[in-house]
Protein backbone atom coordinates (compact mmCIF):
# COMPACT_ATOMS: atom_id res chain seq x y z
CA UNK A 1 0.00 0.00 0.00
CA UNK A 2 1.77 3.60 -0.91
CA UNK A 3 1.79 6.32 1.69
CA UNK A 4 0.33 9.54 0.91
CA UNK A 5 2.35 11.35 4.27
CA UNK A 6 4.70 13.94 3.47
CA UNK A 7 6.48 16.48 4.42
CA UNK A 8 6.56 20.38 2.99
CA UNK A 9 10.00 22.56 2.62
CA UNK A 10 9.56 26.02 2.26
CA UNK A 11 11.62 26.78 -0.78
CA UNK A 12 13.85 30.03 -1.10
CA UNK A 13 13.65 32.14 -4.69
CA UNK A 14 16.44 30.30 -5.46
CA UNK A 15 19.84 28.30 -3.88
CA UNK A 16 23.62 29.18 -4.19
CA UNK A 17 24.40 29.09 -8.11
CA UNK A 18 21.01 29.39 -9.39
CA UNK A 19 19.34 32.40 -10.97
CA UNK A 20 17.35 34.35 -8.31
CA UNK A 21 13.05 34.67 -9.18
CA UNK A 22 10.54 36.47 -7.49
CA UNK A 23 8.41 36.15 -9.93
CA UNK A 24 5.81 34.54 -7.42
CA UNK A 25 5.92 37.72 -5.31
CA UNK A 26 2.72 39.29 -5.81
CA UNK A 27 3.51 43.68 -6.32
CA UNK A 28 0.38 45.60 -7.13
CA UNK A 29 1.10 49.14 -8.66
CA UNK A 30 1.64 51.84 -6.80
CA UNK A 31 -1.03 53.69 -5.58
CA UNK A 32 -4.24 50.66 -5.58
CA UNK A 33 -4.90 50.41 -2.16
CA UNK A 34 -7.70 53.45 -0.65
CA UNK A 35 -6.85 54.86 2.70
CA UNK A 36 -8.31 52.94 5.81
CA UNK A 37 -10.15 55.05 8.75
CA UNK A 38 -8.87 54.98 11.43
CA UNK A 39 -11.39 53.87 13.20
CA UNK A 40 -10.84 50.92 10.68
CA UNK A 41 -11.68 46.93 12.48
CA UNK A 42 -9.75 43.94 11.63
CA UNK A 43 -12.20 42.57 8.99
CA UNK A 44 -12.39 45.58 7.03
CA UNK A 45 -8.21 45.02 6.84
CA UNK A 46 -8.39 42.06 4.66
CA UNK A 47 -7.09 43.65 1.66
CA UNK A 48 -4.85 45.89 2.68
CA UNK A 49 -3.23 42.77 4.87
CA UNK A 50 -2.43 40.49 1.87
CA UNK A 51 -1.63 43.41 -0.76
CA UNK A 52 0.95 45.97 -0.10
CA UNK A 53 0.62 49.75 0.17
CA UNK A 54 2.61 51.68 -2.00
CA UNK A 55 3.28 55.38 -2.67
CA UNK A 56 6.04 55.28 -5.70
CA UNK A 57 5.74 54.45 -8.65
CA UNK A 58 8.61 52.95 -11.16
CA UNK A 59 9.18 56.58 -12.19
CA UNK A 60 9.65 57.72 -8.72
CA UNK A 61 6.30 59.93 -8.82
CA UNK A 62 3.94 59.78 -5.43
CA UNK A 63 0.60 58.70 -6.60
CA UNK A 64 -2.60 57.36 -5.16
CA UNK A 65 -4.98 58.25 -1.59
CA UNK A 66 -1.93 56.86 0.32
CA UNK A 67 0.30 59.50 -0.91
CA UNK A 68 -2.87 62.51 -1.04
CA UNK A 69 -3.38 61.59 2.64
CA UNK A 70 0.82 62.39 3.17
CA UNK A 71 0.53 65.39 1.26
CA UNK A 72 3.61 66.97 -0.68
CA UNK A 73 5.41 66.17 2.16
CA UNK A 74 8.01 68.92 2.86
CA UNK A 75 11.00 69.04 0.76
CA UNK A 76 13.29 69.30 3.53
CA UNK A 77 11.59 66.66 5.33
CA UNK A 78 12.47 64.18 2.60
CA UNK A 79 16.07 65.21 2.28
CA UNK A 80 16.39 64.72 5.94
CA UNK A 81 15.49 61.51 5.05
CA UNK A 82 17.82 60.58 2.46
CA UNK A 83 20.34 61.87 4.28
CA UNK A 84 19.28 59.43 6.99
CA UNK A 85 19.42 56.40 5.34
CA UNK A 86 22.48 57.55 3.54
CA UNK A 87 24.20 57.96 7.16
CA UNK A 88 22.77 54.48 8.20
CA UNK A 89 24.68 52.96 5.32
CA UNK A 90 27.67 54.46 5.71
CA UNK A 91 27.80 53.70 9.19
CA UNK A 92 26.99 50.03 8.39
CA UNK A 93 30.09 49.81 5.73
CA UNK A 94 32.11 51.57 8.27
CA UNK A 95 31.43 49.53 10.98
CA UNK A 96 31.42 46.04 9.47
CA UNK A 97 34.95 47.17 8.11
CA UNK A 98 36.36 48.13 11.82
CA UNK A 99 34.84 44.72 12.81
CA UNK A 100 36.72 42.73 9.99
CA UNK A 101 39.96 44.68 11.14
CA UNK A 102 39.42 43.50 14.76
CA UNK A 103 38.72 46.77 15.74
CA UNK A 104 35.16 45.13 17.24
CA UNK A 105 34.01 41.69 17.71
CA UNK A 106 30.58 41.71 16.30
CA UNK A 107 28.45 43.85 14.02
CA UNK A 108 24.91 43.53 12.39
CA UNK A 109 24.00 45.70 9.46
CA UNK A 110 20.40 47.36 7.93
CA UNK A 111 21.73 47.14 4.51
CA UNK A 112 18.47 48.00 2.08
CA UNK A 113 16.05 48.52 5.03
CA UNK A 114 16.80 51.96 6.13
CA UNK A 115 13.69 53.59 5.34
CA UNK A 116 11.65 51.61 7.54
CA UNK A 117 13.45 52.60 10.93
CA UNK A 118 14.14 55.86 9.28
CA UNK A 119 10.93 57.02 8.21
CA UNK A 120 8.81 55.60 10.73
CA UNK A 121 10.96 57.59 13.58
CA UNK A 122 9.62 60.94 11.95
CA UNK A 123 6.06 60.37 13.20
CA UNK A 124 7.32 59.79 16.79
CA UNK A 125 7.23 61.94 19.98
CA UNK A 126 9.24 62.68 22.95
CA UNK A 127 8.36 59.93 25.46
CA UNK A 128 6.77 57.49 23.14
CA UNK A 129 9.08 54.04 23.47
CA UNK A 130 10.47 51.82 20.56
CA UNK A 131 11.04 48.13 21.68
CA UNK A 132 13.48 47.76 18.69
CA UNK A 133 15.42 44.35 17.34
CA UNK A 134 19.27 44.60 16.64
CA UNK A 135 18.67 46.18 12.79
CA UNK A 136 16.81 49.59 14.16
CA UNK A 137 19.79 51.56 14.46
CA UNK A 138 18.00 54.28 12.14
CA UNK A 139 15.61 55.30 14.83
CA UNK A 140 18.31 56.56 16.59
CA UNK A 141 20.05 58.00 13.43
CA UNK A 142 16.99 59.64 12.64
CA UNK A 143 16.08 60.80 16.53
CA UNK A 144 19.55 62.80 16.55
CA UNK A 145 21.35 60.27 18.74
CA UNK A 146 25.20 61.75 18.45
CA UNK A 147 26.83 59.45 16.24
CA UNK A 148 29.98 59.01 18.47
CA UNK A 149 27.37 57.72 21.46
CA UNK A 150 25.98 55.15 18.73
CA UNK A 151 29.52 54.08 17.98
CA UNK A 152 30.32 53.81 21.40
CA UNK A 153 27.75 51.38 22.16
CA UNK A 154 29.88 49.48 19.30
CA UNK A 155 33.18 49.39 20.80
CA UNK A 156 32.19 49.73 24.33
CA UNK A 157 35.12 52.22 25.05
CA UNK A 158 34.32 55.54 26.65
CA UNK A 159 32.25 56.99 24.58
CA UNK A 160 29.90 54.43 25.27
CA UNK A 161 27.17 55.56 27.88
CA UNK A 162 26.36 52.33 28.70
CA UNK A 163 30.12 51.38 29.68
CA UNK A 164 30.10 48.50 28.02
CA UNK A 165 27.24 46.44 29.92
CA UNK A 166 25.59 45.27 26.77
CA UNK A 167 26.65 43.63 23.50
CA UNK A 168 27.94 45.55 20.61
CA UNK A 169 24.74 45.98 18.86
CA UNK A 170 22.53 45.71 21.33
CA UNK A 171 21.94 49.26 21.82
CA UNK A 172 20.03 51.53 24.58
CA UNK A 173 19.03 54.98 24.65
CA UNK A 174 16.50 55.85 26.64
CA UNK A 175 16.14 59.36 26.37
CA UNK A 176 15.40 59.27 22.56
CA UNK A 177 12.63 56.28 23.17
CA UNK A 178 15.10 53.48 22.13
CA UNK A 179 14.30 50.47 24.95
CA UNK A 180 17.18 48.26 25.43
CA UNK A 181 17.62 45.58 22.50
CA UNK A 182 17.41 41.91 24.00
CA UNK A 183 19.34 39.61 22.65
CA UNK A 184 16.14 36.91 23.14
CA UNK A 185 14.24 37.33 19.88
CA UNK A 186 10.39 38.22 20.52
CA UNK A 187 10.58 39.79 23.78
CA UNK A 188 10.54 43.19 22.20
CA UNK A 189 6.47 42.55 21.74
CA UNK A 190 5.06 41.63 24.94
CA UNK A 191 7.70 44.64 26.82
CA UNK A 192 5.89 46.99 23.86
CA UNK A 193 2.56 45.39 24.66
CA UNK A 194 3.28 45.56 28.57
CA UNK A 195 4.90 49.09 28.28
CA UNK A 196 1.98 50.47 26.55
CA UNK A 197 -0.58 49.19 28.79
CA UNK A 198 1.00 50.49 31.89
CA UNK A 199 1.39 53.66 30.11
CA UNK A 200 -2.43 53.74 29.19
CA UNK A 201 -3.05 53.11 32.71
CA UNK A 202 -0.96 56.08 34.50
CA UNK A 203 -2.68 58.24 32.11
CA UNK A 204 0.00 58.97 29.76
CA UNK A 205 -0.12 59.75 26.40
CA UNK A 206 2.71 58.29 24.49
CA UNK A 207 2.12 55.13 22.25
CA UNK A 208 5.18 52.23 22.20
CA UNK A 209 6.12 50.73 19.08
CA UNK A 210 7.64 46.93 18.80
CA UNK A 211 9.95 45.62 16.14
CA UNK A 212 10.25 42.14 15.60
CA UNK A 213 11.70 40.10 12.44
CA UNK A 214 9.53 37.65 10.23
CA UNK A 215 11.63 34.72 11.65
CA UNK A 216 10.58 35.64 15.50
CA UNK A 217 7.26 35.82 14.48
CA UNK A 218 7.57 31.95 15.05
CA UNK A 219 8.08 32.88 18.40
CA UNK A 220 5.70 32.25 21.51
CA UNK A 221 6.19 35.87 22.35
CA UNK A 222 4.80 36.88 19.11
CA UNK A 223 1.68 35.07 19.97
CA UNK A 224 1.45 36.66 23.78
CA UNK A 225 2.06 39.99 22.58
CA UNK A 226 -1.07 39.56 20.17
CA UNK A 227 -3.47 38.16 22.24
CA UNK A 228 -2.49 40.99 25.31
CA UNK A 229 -3.03 43.96 22.90
CA UNK A 230 -6.61 42.11 21.58
CA UNK A 231 -7.80 41.51 25.12
CA UNK A 232 -6.18 45.06 26.61
CA UNK A 233 -6.45 47.12 23.34
CA UNK A 234 -3.24 49.34 24.58
CA UNK A 235 -1.88 52.51 22.24
CA UNK A 236 1.08 50.01 20.54
CA UNK A 237 2.11 49.77 17.04
CA UNK A 238 3.48 46.42 16.31
CA UNK A 239 5.78 46.31 13.54
CA UNK A 240 7.17 42.88 11.57
CA UNK A 241 10.45 43.48 9.44
CA UNK A 242 9.91 41.05 6.86
CA UNK A 243 12.93 40.93 5.41
CA UNK A 244 12.59 37.63 3.33
CA UNK A 245 15.58 35.88 6.06
CA UNK A 246 15.68 34.80 9.64
CA UNK A 247 19.53 34.22 10.13
CA UNK A 248 20.24 31.69 7.40
CA UNK A 249 16.20 30.36 7.21
CA UNK A 250 13.97 31.34 4.51
CA UNK A 251 11.20 33.40 5.52
CA UNK A 252 8.75 30.45 4.31
CA UNK A 253 9.06 28.61 6.88
CA UNK A 254 8.58 31.01 9.81
CA UNK A 255 5.15 32.35 7.40
CA UNK A 256 4.26 28.45 7.17
CA UNK A 257 1.03 28.29 4.61
CA UNK A 258 0.02 31.60 5.37
CA UNK A 259 -0.10 34.05 2.79
CA UNK A 260 1.27 37.03 5.16
CA UNK A 261 2.70 38.13 8.30
CA UNK A 262 0.06 40.67 8.63
CA UNK A 263 -2.73 38.77 8.31
CA UNK A 264 -2.03 37.30 11.15
CA UNK A 265 -3.14 39.71 13.31
CA UNK A 266 -6.62 39.83 11.86
CA UNK A 267 -7.10 36.19 13.49
CA UNK A 268 -6.92 38.33 16.88
CA UNK A 269 -9.17 40.94 15.81
CA UNK A 270 -6.19 43.53 15.12
CA UNK A 271 -6.18 45.58 12.29
CA UNK A 272 -3.52 45.23 9.98
CA UNK A 273 -1.71 46.67 6.99
CA UNK A 274 1.25 45.34 4.79
CA UNK A 275 3.51 48.18 3.54
CA UNK A 276 6.19 48.41 0.48
CA UNK A 277 9.23 49.31 3.07
CA UNK A 278 11.58 50.31 0.61
CA UNK A 279 9.30 53.17 0.01
CA UNK A 280 10.36 56.19 1.68
CA UNK A 281 7.04 57.73 1.47
CA UNK A 282 5.00 54.93 1.73
CA UNK A 283 6.85 54.43 5.05
CA UNK A 284 6.20 58.27 5.81
CA UNK A 285 2.14 57.44 5.32
CA UNK A 286 1.80 54.37 6.89
CA UNK A 287 3.36 55.19 9.97
CA UNK A 288 1.64 58.30 10.51
CA UNK A 289 -1.41 56.78 9.66
CA UNK A 290 -0.42 54.20 12.49
CA UNK A 291 0.47 56.20 14.86
CA UNK A 292 -2.27 58.89 14.51
CA UNK A 293 -4.80 55.64 15.07
CA UNK A 294 -3.21 54.26 18.37
CA UNK A 295 -2.63 58.38 19.71
CA UNK A 296 -6.61 58.58 18.88
CA UNK A 297 -7.75 55.96 20.76
CA UNK A 298 -8.45 53.21 18.50
CA UNK A 299 -6.19 50.38 19.58
CA UNK A 300 -3.47 48.04 18.49
CA UNK A 301 -2.57 48.15 14.64
CA UNK A 302 0.35 45.74 13.10
CA UNK A 303 2.06 46.39 10.10
CA UNK A 304 4.49 44.03 8.11
CA UNK A 305 7.16 46.08 6.40
CA UNK A 306 8.00 43.82 2.94
CA UNK A 307 11.76 44.45 2.39
CA UNK A 308 15.09 42.68 1.85
CA UNK A 309 18.51 42.33 3.75
CA UNK A 310 20.64 42.89 1.56
CA UNK A 311 23.88 42.27 3.45
CA UNK A 312 24.83 39.02 5.88
CA UNK A 313 22.49 38.58 8.68
CA UNK A 314 25.74 39.60 10.84
CA UNK A 315 29.21 40.03 10.18
CA UNK A 316 29.45 36.20 11.47
CA UNK A 317 27.22 35.08 8.90
CA UNK A 318 28.07 34.17 5.31
CA UNK A 319 25.08 33.85 3.27
CA UNK A 320 26.60 32.89 -0.24
CA UNK A 321 25.52 29.87 1.45
CA UNK A 322 22.41 29.64 1.97
CA UNK A 323 21.16 32.32 -0.83
CA UNK A 324 21.97 33.03 -4.74
CA UNK A 325 24.76 35.85 -5.32
CA UNK A 326 22.58 38.56 -7.37
CA UNK A 327 19.49 37.66 -5.26
CA UNK A 328 19.46 41.42 -3.74
CA UNK A 329 19.95 42.55 -7.05
CA UNK A 330 16.95 40.74 -8.06
CA UNK A 331 15.03 42.26 -5.60
CA UNK A 332 11.65 43.36 -7.40
CA UNK A 333 10.90 46.56 -4.99
CA UNK A 334 14.63 47.91 -5.55
CA UNK A 335 16.58 50.14 -3.59
CA UNK A 336 15.23 52.63 -0.90
CA UNK A 337 17.93 55.35 -1.21
CA UNK A 338 17.97 54.75 -4.71
CA UNK A 339 14.33 55.27 -4.85
CA UNK A 340 14.05 58.20 -3.26
CA UNK A 341 16.54 60.36 -4.49
CA UNK A 342 14.94 59.00 -7.99
CA UNK A 343 11.52 60.65 -6.22
CA UNK A 344 13.43 64.00 -5.42
CA UNK A 345 15.39 64.47 -8.76
CA UNK A 346 11.94 63.92 -10.99
CA UNK A 347 10.31 66.89 -8.44
CA UNK A 348 13.39 68.95 -9.34
CA UNK A 349 14.63 68.85 -6.01
CA UNK A 350 17.91 66.87 -5.62
CA UNK A 351 20.74 66.11 -8.65
CA UNK A 352 22.82 63.22 -9.20
CA UNK A 353 26.18 65.69 -8.38
CA UNK A 354 24.57 66.95 -5.18
CA UNK A 355 24.06 63.18 -4.12
CA UNK A 356 27.77 62.24 -5.02
CA UNK A 357 28.77 65.25 -2.81
CA UNK A 358 25.97 64.45 -0.05
CA UNK A 359 27.27 61.31 -0.25
CA UNK A 360 31.48 62.21 0.47
CA UNK A 361 30.04 65.40 3.11
CA UNK A 362 28.75 62.19 5.01
CA UNK A 363 31.21 60.08 4.76
CA UNK A 364 33.57 62.78 6.13
CA UNK A 365 31.45 62.85 9.03
CA UNK A 366 31.55 59.71 10.07
CA UNK A 367 35.29 58.94 9.49
CA UNK A 368 36.14 62.12 11.54
CA UNK A 369 33.52 60.70 14.43
CA UNK A 370 35.12 57.06 13.79
CA UNK A 371 38.56 58.55 14.72
CA UNK A 372 37.68 60.51 17.39
CA UNK A 373 35.73 57.22 19.00
CA UNK A 374 38.24 54.70 18.10
CA UNK A 375 41.43 56.74 19.81
CA UNK A 376 39.23 55.93 23.33
CA UNK A 377 39.81 52.48 22.68
CA UNK A 378 38.86 49.50 20.49
CA UNK A 379 39.90 45.57 19.99
CA UNK A 380 43.65 46.32 18.62
CA UNK A 381 43.91 48.78 21.12
CA UNK A 382 41.78 48.76 24.29
CA UNK A 383 41.86 51.51 27.03
CA UNK A 384 39.87 49.61 29.87
CA UNK A 385 37.05 51.80 31.69
CA UNK A 386 38.08 52.01 35.28
CA UNK A 387 36.92 48.69 37.25
CA UNK A 388 35.28 50.93 39.49
CA UNK A 389 32.18 51.22 37.08
CA UNK A 390 30.85 47.64 37.26
CA UNK A 391 29.55 49.08 40.55
CA UNK A 392 27.70 52.20 39.10
CA UNK A 393 24.31 52.37 38.27
CA UNK A 394 23.39 48.96 39.50
CA UNK A 395 21.94 49.41 42.37
CA UNK A 396 19.88 52.45 43.92
CA UNK A 397 21.27 51.74 48.05
CA UNK A 398 24.56 49.14 47.23
CA UNK A 399 24.21 45.96 49.28
CA UNK A 400 26.86 45.92 52.09
CA UNK A 401 28.26 42.04 50.81
CA UNK A 402 28.58 44.84 46.85
CA UNK A 403 30.45 47.41 49.45
CA UNK A 404 32.99 45.07 50.49
CA UNK A 405 33.77 43.18 47.59
CA UNK A 406 34.54 47.01 45.85
CA UNK A 407 36.80 47.55 48.91
CA UNK A 408 38.53 44.13 48.63
CA UNK A 409 39.20 45.21 44.92
CA UNK A 410 40.63 48.39 45.91
CA UNK A 411 38.39 51.04 43.76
Amino acid sequence: MTSHCKLNFAHPPARPGEKPDFSSHEIPEAGVLPLLPHDVEASDCIDHANSLIRVMDDAGHAVGPWADYLGMADIELLRAGLRDMMMSRILDMRMLNAQRQGKMSFYIQAVGEEAIACGFQRNLRQGDMNFPTYRQQGLLIAGGYPLEKLMGQFYSNSFDPLEGRQLPTLHSARDYGYFTVSGNLGTQYVHAVGWAMANALTGKENIAIGWIGDGSTASNDFHTALLSASSYWPPVVLNVVNNQWAISTYTGVARGHGRTYAARALGYGIPAIRVDGNDYLAVLSASKWATERVRAGHGPILVEWYTYRVGAHSSSDDPSAYRAKDEALAWPLGDPIERLKQHLIVRGEWTEERHVQAEAQILAEVMEAQKRVEAAGTMIDPQPIPGASIFKGVYADMPEHIRRQRQEMGV
